[in-house]
C-alpha cells in the first residue's frame, strides 16, 4: 500500500516565526501553541510519513551561518522526537527568493523523489504551512494544502493573482486565528475525519 505524507513547514507552523526574520538566537525560539499534543496524536493515530520542508533565507551566509541555525534546528527536532513525533526526513533550502532556486518552495526540487513514485500516494497527502506559497507547493506536488493563518495578511500578498485558484483547486483546509480555535486541534480533527 502506498504511503501518505504530511509535508510540514517549520517557521510559522511548528514554531512561531518572529517578525525580525530568521530564528538565529535561542530567545527567538517559541513552539507553536498545542503543536506537541496534536502532532503527537497525528503521528501516533494516522499512517503518515512526516517530512519537514523549510525555506531558510540566506542560510550559510555570514548573516545566517550554520553555526547559528544547526543547534536550534537539532533542538527542535529532538523536542519533537521526545514527544514521539518522528520526522522521516528534513529538507532545508537556504536560497534567497530572488535566486529562484529549484529547491525553494513552492518549487519542488527538494522533494521531487516523492513524485511519480509508486511507494507514495500524493493524492492523499498534504502540505501544512503558514503561507499561500505552501498551498502552491502542495499544488506543484499534486497534493492538497492545509493553510495556517497565524499573522494577519501573511501570504496574501505573495500570490494575489492565483490565490482564489489555489483556494479552489489545492486547498483542503484553511485554519484562521479565531477566538477559542486551537489551530493544530482543527488540523488533527480534519485529518481524523480523512482517516476514519
Amino acid at each position: 500500500m502506498a504511503k501518505k505524507i504530511l509535508f510540514i513547514d517549520r517557521d510559522g507552523t511548528l514554531i512561531i516565526e518572529p517578525s525580525s526574520g530568521n530564528i538565529d538566537t535561542w530567545d527567538k525560539l517559541q513552539f507553536y501553541p498545542h503543536v506537541f499534543k496534536y502532532l503527537n496524536l497525528i503521528a501516533t493515530e494516522f499512517d503518515y510519513e512526516l517530512i519537514l520542508v523549510s525555506n531558510q533565507d540566506g542560510l550559510g551566509t555570514h548573516l545566517f551561518p550554520y553555526s547559528d541555525f544547526q543547534p536550534i534546528q537539532d533542538f527542535i527536532m529532538k523536542s519533537f522526537e521526545n514527544e514521539d513525533i518522528i520526522f522521516d526526513a528534513s529538507y532545508i533550502d537556504g536560497s534567497l527568493k530572488e535566486e529562484k532556486s529549484p529547491n525553494r518552495k513552492p518549487r519542488i526540487g527538494m522533494v521531487k523523489q516523492y513524485m511519480n513514485n509508486p511507494d507514495y500516494d500524493l493524492d492523499k497527502s498534504f502540505v501544512i504551512g503558514d503561507r499561500i506559497t505552501d498551498v502552491q507547493f502542495a499544488k506543484n506536488l499534486g497534493c492538497k494544502g492545509i493553510w495556517i493563518h497565524n499573522r494577519s495578511g501573511l501570504g496574501l500578498k505573495e500570490l494575489t493573482d492565483t490565490e482564489e485558484v489555489l483556494r479552489e483547486t489545492s486547498l483542503a483546509l484553511e485554519v484562521k486565528p479565531l477566538p477559542g480555535v486551537i489551530q493544530w486541534q482543527e488540523i488533527y480533527e480534519f485529518l481524523k475525519q480523512k482517516n476514519s
